[in-house]
């Protein structure tokens, strides 16, 4: 199980110059709590930074400054941590861990983006793994009390 085979490929891109109440228009219009902030490079797109739901409260609204008066380069999260896309899921696991973050880039090995992995989606996959093994042994139950009534 890599990041790459597991991340989300419908991430929301966002250039460093939208205002903030762009960005947390195009959150709400899209249903996440972050978009990543790329610059062109070639065929694709490299990362520059992240900005979450979180950042636009904490740095902003809390704050009270006037979200049309910063732009999500003023607020984002620089030096996004990544990995390629083959790097198994549990290294990734632990290196947001290491991180104390909940979500990272997966890029190619050009450093171009693919995708993105959090911590809700590795617990959904973690839960749909462990009630695979649930049915395993429920099964498994099964047979047995069939084959020795």
């Amino acid at each position: 199980m890599s990041a790459g085979e597991y991340c989300n490929r419908e991430v929301i891109i966002v250039e460093p110059a939208i205002s903030v109440t762009e960005a947390a228009e195009l959150m709400r219009h899209h249903h996440v709590g972050d978009l990543v902030v790329i610059e062109k490079a070639g065929e694709g797109t490299r990362p520059l930074g992240i900005v979450t739901d979180r950042d636009i409260v904490i740095e902003v609204m809390a704050q009270k400054i006037d979200p049309d008066s910063l732009t999500v380069k003023d607020i984002m999260s620089t030096d996004p941590v990544s990995v390629p896309e083959t790097t198994s899921l549990l290294d990734t696991l632990e290196l947001m861990k290491q991180h104390g973050i909940r979500r990272v880039l997966v890029v190619a090995d050009d450093g171009s983006l693919q995708g993105l992995l959090s911590a809700d989606d590795a617990i959904e996959l973690i839960a749909e793994q462990l009630n695979d093994l649930t049915q395993l042994v429920n099964r498994e139950i099964t047979q047995e009390q069939k084959q020795h009534p």
